[in-house]
């Protein structure tokens, strides 16, 4: 059974996934965990080294995220440009010590990224998956650089609802949540579906590899 770190993770939700595959994953995060389940409270970087056999990783991407290039420019209330260009050098060099981490198999959850984190991160291959993909009717692009490991596949594609139509409305709700002390956290949580997915998939491709096969299960 392999040994996976589900790494910048509270929810659980991709942790228990794989722990419901018969995988040893612990999550791992600054904050305490959602979910009862093995969970690291801890700055992740003072982990990568304890001879994981995989890491799927949620680094915060918000200073790397296109759509929030213009803060570069013009930062928001209360910010200064130094500050803003500030964390980024952070936010890349975190995502730098997890790229690099000494773990053979790695997903990066990224979005996409603005050309100053590209210029500082150099991020490889990069799969972009929609949750609707997996059964659950929601709108959000999630994209993973890939290390060691396969494209995701489809397990239950949805069909879109036609824009303007109340059902397309909730399934966007990602990003017609209001602003409020929560809805990053929200935002960010994964769902069931892909987490499945990503357990059921990657988990065979990881445990095969390990028997010394050749990553089909």
């Amino acid at each position: 059974m392999a040994d996976i770190l589900i790494a910048c993770e509270e929810s659980g939700t991709v942790r228990d996934a794989f722990i419901a595959m018969g995988h040893n994953a612990i999550s791992c995060d600054l904050q305490p965990t959602r979910s009862p389940g093995p969970h690291l409270q801890c700055d992740v970087r003072d982990v990568l080294h304890l001879g994981w056999d995989a890491m799927i990783a949620h680094p915060v991407c918000k200073r790397l995220a296109n759509s929030g290039v213009r803060w570069l420019t013009v930062p928001p209330h209360g910010k200064t440009l130094e500050q803003m260009w500030h964390e980024l050098e952070k936010g890349a060099a975190f995502y730098r010590a997890l790229r690099d981490a000494p773990i053979r198999f790695k997903a990066i959850e990224n979005p996409v990224m603005h050309p100053h984190a590209v210029e500082r991160i150099r991020p490889a291959y990069r799969q972009v998956v929609q949750p609707w993909w997996f059964g659950d009717p929601t709108f959000k692009a999630t994209g993973f650089e890939l290390i060691g490991l396969p494209d995701l596949r489809p397990t239950n594609k949805l069909v879109p609802p036609k824009p303007g139509t109340p059902e397309h409305k909730e399934w966007s709700w990602v990003h017609r949540m209001p602003p409020g002390p929560n809805r990053e956290r929200e935002r960010s949580k994964f769902q069931p579906g892909i987490a499945r997915a990503i357990a059921e998939q990657w988990g065979a491709f990881i445990e095969g590899s390990k028997n010394g096969g050749n990553g089909n299960g």
